[in-house]
């Protein structure tokens, strides 16, 4: 991609209403533009990196056992009264009326239509465990929408549901869950923490939020500093064993949000060891059991021919917010500083004199060894200074940028920059390659 052909509308200045870092970074890099309050359109550099995102919780869903399919974003509001939610859920909810005067709802949730789907198609246990999942727009209608994409009223999210015979079973799905988060944000760079959490209007006995410690996180947080060195999950884990070692690893260290918090159980934590930050929510699961099976008839036969309601779970992760949590967590004074796994693009080529024959080829030969190695590629071909190619591709924060000018050519060598360390090495263009493709696709 040439950044002369590409839609990037940066801004120099930052816009009044952009409160947080990662609110500023995304608009001055033009990622996103706000339409009305709490409601973005996503740009084309915005996208590409939502969508990496998107793959990243997707990949791990599937390795999990969770089976994707796409519910609506307008739901009846009747199965909202099935389960008695309709009237309960506050102001928060978009209802709407349609030509026939038939009463729906802009989706915030999806318990509802899940358990609508599954009652309509599994009857025996022996379709059990079941858990499916989509990644859709919801919305909210916040009070105040605010701190873009971290608090808007539409948002991306993804949410999974389980289905299972009983509590026992129940339990081992929502580990499942549980492992599957661990390795989802530690894909993106982040570490985050499952901290006991109040369950809310969603309901159940059990639940953890997924926490990335920022300043500018919404809930204060308390936990043991000995979790923030528990390993992660590696990729040959095996989801049909028992997770259980592995949860309990995790919920042992005392973490909590302030809903939770025990102050007496936190005191207990030698006082050397007690952390209390702010925290970024960016998952959350729930174990909920029948509260929507048993009102919906959402009910299996057995193993000795009796119906039981299905002991049910949710698994939510927002996928438009993780965008704006990874910024806050990998930034710096210049800009975005984007994990590989996530960044719009791998590498920046920058040529410091477009129009010049030896540079523009070196360039496109740069460009395409990357690219058939699978490495996204941005090249800069905008004729301008080469201050403020830097200082826009700092901006962005693609991982690493290859700077191009005819004098290193001449020499033989171009200059590699690492975005994270801001180290610069100057090598040949095939070592510079080597280099690259080593780097990004270990």
């Amino acid at each position: 991609m040439h950044l002369s052909r590409y839609f990037l509308p940066i801004l120099k200045e930052t816009p009044k209403e952009a409160e947080i870092v990662s609110h500023r970074l995304m608009l001055r890099a033009g990622m996103i533009r706000q339409e009305t309050a709490g409601i973005y359109a996503w740009l084309p550099m915005g996208l590409r990196v939502l969508r990496k995102i998107e793959q990243i919780v997707r990949e791990e869903q599937n390795r999990a056992g969770a089976q994707e399919l796409l519910m609506p974003t307008v739901q009846p509001a009747d199965l909202w009264r099935e389960s008695g939610r309709y009237d309960a859920y506050g102001k928060e909810m978009l209802r709407i009326t349609d030509r026939h005067e038939r009463e729906m709802l802009f989706g915030p949730t999806n318990e509802e239509m899940v358990t609508d789907i599954f009652r309509a198609s599994v009857k025996s246990y022996r379709d059990l465990p079941l858990n499916l999942y989509h990644i859709q727009w919801k919305f909210r209608d916040e009070v105040r929408p605010r701190f873009g994409v971290m608090r808007g009223r539409e948002f991306l999210m993804k949410d999974a549901y389980s289905f299972d015979l009983d509590k026992e079973s129940a339990r081992h799905a929502y580990n499942r869950m549980f492992v599957a988060y661990l390795r989802t944000f530690a894909r993106m760079g982040l570490k985050a923490i499952p901290m006991r959490a109040d369950t809310g209007p969603i309901g159940g006995d059990m639940s953890h939020e997924f926490i990335i410690l920022a300043s500018t996180g919404e809930s204060e947080v308390f936990c043991d500093k000995a979790i923030l060195d528990l390993p992660i999950p590696g990729e040959d884990t095996d989801f049909t064993a028992d997770l259980s070692p592995v949860i309990t690893d995790w919920t042992t260290p005392y973490a909590a949000t302030d809903e939770m918090h025990d102050t007496a159980a936190f005191e207990a934590v030698p006082e050397a060891e007690r952390m209390s930050a702010r925290g970024i929510e960016v998952g959350h699961i729930f174990y909920f059991g029948t509260k929507y099976s048993e009102p919906m008839n959402a009910k299996v036969t057995g193993p000795d021919g009796a119906e039981v309601p299905v002991h049910m779970g949710s698994y939510g992760v927002g996928v438009s917010r993780l965008l704006g949590a990874i910024i806050e967590a990998h930034h710096d004074d210049d800009g975005i500083v984007w994990p590989a796994s996530v960044a719009p693009f791998h590498v920046g080529i920058i040529n410091l004199k477009p129009g010049d024959a030896a540079t523009d080829a070196a360039c496109a030969d740069l460009e395409a060894q990357l690219a058939k190695a699978g490495l996204d590629v941005l090249v800069d071909d905008v004729d301008s200074r080469a201050g403020a190619k830097f200082a826009t591709m700092d901006l962005i924060g693609l991982p690493y940028q290859l700077i191009v000018g005819p004098r290193g050519l001449k020499d033989g060598v171009v200059e590699v920059k690492a975005r994270a360390s801001g180290e610069r090495a100057t090598l040949s263009p095939q070592e510079a390659v080597n280099r690259l493709i080593g780097e990004l696709s270990s």
